[in-house]
């Protein structure tokens, strides 16, 4: 994965709703696809949900695959709804 994996993973701070609500939906979809329906779970009614329930969410997620190496790319797609929960309203 190395470089190229770096370069598709812009840092983004200035994510809305819609943009977190959508991230959230995309790391779903892989997780579901990956077959971690534990993962996929912690996002089922993500959408409108209150900022601290979907804090919460990426915290659980984020310590769920914290170790399992082999979905880096979900975790820092996670890592990067955390750095935009504060831009929820």
């Amino acid at each position: 994965m190395g470089s190229s994996y770096d370069k598709t993973l812009k840092l983004v701070t200035n994510l809305d709703r819609a943009g977190i609500e959508a991230r959230i939906a995309d790391i779903r979809a892989a997780a579901e696809a990956a077959g971690l329906a534990e993962l996929a779970q912690m996002f089922a009614g993500a959408a409108g949900a209150p900022r601290a329930q979907l804090e919460a969410s990426v915290r659980a997620a984020l310590k769920w695959l914290a170790g399992r190496s082999d979905h880096k790319a979900l975790a820092a797609q996670l890592e990067l709804v955390e750095i935009n929960l504060p831009n929820l309203k």
